[in-house]
Parts: C-alpha cells; structure tokens; sequence
C-alpha cells in the first residue's frame, strides 16, 4: 500500500522533471520471483526502475543507506534491505531467497555501485551467484539518458535469462563470473 502510494507520488512529481520512457516491460513476467539487473549511475535509478516496472521490486542496497534510522525506516517501507557490500554478505543472500520465495521481484545492479557514463566496470558475481543458486530468471534493464530538467530517461527491459540450467552446479568462480560478465553485456546491449 504504502509502496504504490509512493509511486503514485513519485510520477506525479517527475512528470514535471524528466520524460520517462519504458519500452520492454512485456518482459518482465506478470508473476513468479525474478531479478531486474540494471546499470547504475545515478542515486534516481531505483527510483525509475520502481516507477516503470510493472511489478512492485525489493532492493538490495548498501548498508550505509540505513544508517540514519529515518532514511532506513523508510526504504525499508519501499522494500529495500541491506546488503554489507565486498563481504558475502550471508543475511542479504538469505533475504534474497526469502523474496524469491514469495514470488518477488529483486532488483540488483551488477557493477555493485554507481559508474560515471562513460566508464566501464567488470560485473561483480553476485547478480549471477545468486541466480544460479535459486534458478530464478534474471531480466537485464539498461537506464538511458541524462538526468536533467526534461531530458529524456528512457527504462529498455530485455528478455529474460534462464539460470534454471544451472541450478544445483556445482561452479567455478570463473564460471560465475562468466555468467556475471554476459548479464552485463546483456544490460549494455540494451542501450537506446
């Protein structure tokens, strides 16, 4: 209740502030767990992947953003938990698996922090570790644009990647990391 409130909110307000386009959304399934994997440079890309899935989402998203107990209570209340970043966090991939369970939406950003748009980064493994270990499909998403007074921010979802084959392997580091690697390129392939 409290989430699509705010989302109602949010539109209203960013309306007035960018031109938002989503194109894709047919690919993310009307019901069932899931991953959104997304690129990230901004502190606004949650936000407009919120207001543009068609799904409400759970957030992983790093543990300082809790530590003032106003700011965390509240994105607690929009589904986010936190995640104690570089240090395999066990609590954050039990969390995951709970939300998965319940045939939720998570939504990770595989480079693990924001890039600046003209960078770069090598994919962290964790989008594809915990893919593979629940078998639950990954939808890449790339955010396009510039953020700005009206500039356009266009939200591409591409087609779903199966993990089921992989489930219960037994991988490697560098064959996680792989699978890391090509949800990337497949968030980067999106680009508008």
């Amino acid at each position: 209740m409290f989430y699509n409130f705010s989302k109602v909110v949010v539109r209203v307000i960013l309306f007035f502030a960018f031109r938002i386009k989503a194109v894709g959304r047919e690919n993310v399934p009307a019901e069932g767990p899931a991953i959104l994997a997304m690129n990230h440079r901004s502190n606004f890309d949650p936000v407009m992947a919120a207001l543009t899935c068609p799904r409400q989402l759970r957030f992983m998203a790093k543990s300082e953003l809790f530590e003032p107990k106003v700011f965390g209570s509240l994105i607690r209340k929009l589904g986010a938990f936190p995640v104690h970043r570089g240090k395999g966090d066990l609590a954050a991939i039990k969390a995951a698996f709970n939300i998965f369970k319940a045939g939720e939406v998570m939504l990770m950003f595989p480079e693990g922090g924001r890039v600046k748009r003209s960078e770069r980064r090598k994919a962290k493994p964790g989008v594809a570790l915990i893919a593979q270990k629940s078998g639950v499909p990954v939808i890449p998403v790339n955010l396009s644009g510039q953020y700005g007074f009206m500039k356009k921010i266009t939200v591409t979802y591409g087609k779903p990647i199966s993990f089921a084959e992989f489930k219960g392997q037994r991988m490697s580091g560098e064959e996680i990391q792989s699978l890391a690697d090509n949800v990337l390129d497949n968030i980067y392939s999106l680009s508008a």
